[in-house]
């Protein structure tokens, strides 16, 4: 993690603490999704498009 001197001890403590859980997490076993969508992601983008209608979300 890269030193960050311009906050407080609280906040540099705090996020250490996350980089040491996330490094600590155990990978995600997801399922292989059956039927979905071509193309990229929808949630990438902010909205999901469905028979030419967009919605956001």
């Amino acid at each position: 993690m890269t030193e960050r001197k311009d906050l407080p001890p609280a906040a540099q403590r705090a996020l250490a603490e996350a980089e040491e859980r996330r490094r600590n997490a155990a990978p995600l076993d997801l399922p292989t999704e059956l039927g979905g969508r071509d193309g990229p992601e929808p949630v990438r983008y902010g909205d999901y498009e469905r028979k030419g209608l967009a919605v956001d979300f």
